[in-house]
């Protein structure tokens, strides 16, 4: 090839280099599509929380009706084990292991232990504060024991007990109640339909003749208050109601002790006692010594 046209043809590159260049883009390229009205929406959507499952809502402590939930569960367990006839006391660790919950936070066990079993009415603690039992109404244990108590209602005066408080307080208490079923009676609270378990004093047991009974039911007393009562009686001439009922407590007068009284002899003149007295010795002599 000629050399000189391989010159002129380096001269040509080296004048290309140099000189700048715009691109020009091809016109039949198409342009991006216009965003569609999905992505729009999937833009403009807030983020969502994620979603809890069971065991994520039983570690949260902060929700206080998860942590009433689980006392509530503690005391119903506790109720059922006592009347079953468990009433040894038990750790909050074993108390937990019993209620298959003891994947719950350590600041609501926390609590628990130092609060809320140990205000709840519900629930006996030991001296030590580290065991826990269930707190029934009436201390009875057996057949026995709700005689005596029953017993000590009617002797007071107290009137009845409930079913129920019978029925949370005694263990094994419908066996109990079936093999005493002749010394209870049962009465139906007319206002709230409950049972109540009152002693069936024998000895009281008289029959009342029909006469008797018929004039007893026909007068009626329901609206009438003690005063009216008390009224009604008076004007019939009757009286012999005034010793029976409650009787207000009289307050006691305090007496004031008798105490002697004690003359104080005068104070005045003391420095001269001495010479009184030697005056009164000097006068009676002289009268002595002169007899009238």
């Amino acid at each position: 090839m000629d050399p000189a046209l391989l010159r002129e043809r380096e001269a040509f590159k080296k004048r290309a280099m140099a000189t700048p260049t715009v691109e020009k883009k091809n016109r039949t390229e198409r342009a991006p599509p216009p965003p569609s009205r999905d992505d729009s929406q999937k833009k403009m959507r807030p983020p969502t929380a994620p979603k809890l499952d069971a065991s994520t809502y039983k570690t949260m402590s902060g929700s206080s009706q998860y942590r009433f939930g689980v006392l509530a569960k503690i005391v119903k367990f506790m109720r059922t084990r006592h009347q079953d006839g468990d009433d040894h006391p038990l750790s909050i660790e074993e108390i937990l292991d019993e209620t298959n919950q003891l994947d719950i936070g350590q600041s609501v066990k926390n609590w628990l232990a130092g609060e809320a079993l140990n205000n709840n009415p519900k629930i006996d603690v030991t001296p030590d504060g580290t065991k826990f039992s269930f707190k029934p109404v009436y201390k009875i244990k057996d057949g026995k024991s709700l005689m005596r108590l029953l017993k000590q209602h009617d002797l007071k005066g107290l009137g009845g007990i409930l079913l129920e408080d019978v029925q949370e307080s005694l263990p094994h208490c419908e066996k109990v109640l079936k093999n005493r079923a002749a010394e209870i009676l049962f009465i139906i609270r007319p206002i709230d339909k409950k049972k109540i378990l009152f002693y069936n004093d024998r000895t009281a047991n008289f029959s009342v003749d029909d006469e008797f009974q018929k004039l007893w039911r026909s007068a009626t007393v329901d609206a009438m208050d003690d005063a009216k009562i008390d009224e009604y009686l008076e004007k019939q001439g009757i009286r012999s109601m005034q010793d029976h009922g409650l009787k207000k407590p009289v307050p006691k007068r305090k007496k004031a002790a008798n105490k002697k009284r004690q003359f104080k002899k005068p104070r005045d003149n003391e420095h001269l006692a001495d010479v009184l007295e030697t005056y009164e010795d000097n006068t009676l002599t002289q009268k002595g010594a002169n007899p009238t």
